[in-house]
């Protein structure tokens, strides 16, 4: 089983970059899965059902979410009739939507799981206990999970990455936006990385125009960040499993930009 993961699509730059490379992409790696996360696919703030479908439509099999999930209102209008979008699972009870999709894959399931973490960003339910209950959920219907985990530091993410070897097939972390380059298969069989790296514009600073964010930190003054215009770059992770024990075999990194081009 080969899973790929394309980290947080923002904004008009991002959905163009999945529109060139996916295809690409999975005609290279032949993957039989493809997840991407789209928090941050409408102008940078949460999602539309336009976008949803778009996105569906160039390839993706499950979409995750993250902080952004509600920035955009109109996902009140279709989250629940979205079979294939995923919020974080540790949202309060009763939030819309769901945090655990089973995908059918030939013969096989394939578990998303989308949790949040609670450092530096919205106190939230426990994602390591909600990542218990999911797991448990998951496993009477296969031992294939994928975890993609929205969080700020790269010591919570390690964190729950130990805490699920051997539970889970992988755990890879978004939210950053910067690609890391510590892929790894821990002991057990769960392929980890940090932070997968975001799909959007390559020349601004985590996806917003440079020169209002240097502002912000000049002056300390409210400023509106607005999408960077140019030049793209695509962040993604591919993981071959073990289709029965759901163990991970292999994880490798994928980085598209101007430094780092993609050739056919």
């Amino acid at each position: 089983m080969k899973l790929l993961f394309v980290g947080d699509v923002y904004g008009k730059t991002g959905r163009e970059m999945v529109t060139e490379y996916l295809p690409k992409l999975k005609k290279r790696y032949l993957p039989n899965v493809t997840i991407v996360n789209a928090e941050n696919s409408a102008h940078g703030k949460g999602i539309t059902k336009k976008i949803y479908n778009q996105l569906l439509e160039l390839g993706a099999d499950i979409l995750t979410m993250g902080n952004h999930t509600w920035d955009n209102r109109e996902i009140f209008e279709f989250i629940d009739d979205a079979p294939k979008l995923v919020r974080p699972a540790n949202f309060p009870e009763g939030t819309p939507g769901t945090g655990l999709r089973i995908l059918q894959v030939n013969q096989l399931k394939v578990a998303v799981i989308n949790l949040q973490g609670r450092v530096f960003l919205p106190a939230l339910d426990d994602p390591f206990r909600t990542a218990d209950q999911l797991i448990t959920e998951a496993k009477k219907k296969t031992n294939i999970i994928f975890v993609d985990f929205h969080a700020e530091t790269t010591s919570e993410k390690l964190a729950l990455g130990w805490y699920l070897d051997g539970r889970v097939s992988a755990v890879v972390g978004t939210h950053t936006h910067v690609q890391t380059g510590d892929e790894r298969i821990f002991p057990q069989g769960t392929a980890f990385l940090s932070d997968v790296g975001m799909t959007g514009p390559y020349n601004g600073i985590i996806g917003v125009e440079r020169g209002a964010v240097t502002k912000r930190f000049l002056t300390s003054m409210p400023v509106r960040f607005e999408s960077e215009q140019g030049s793209g770059q695509l962040g993604a992770v591919l993981i071959t499993m073990d289709n029965q024990s759901g163990r991970a075999v292999k994880i490798e990194r994928i980085l598209i930009n101007d430094d780092h081009p993609f050739f056919d």
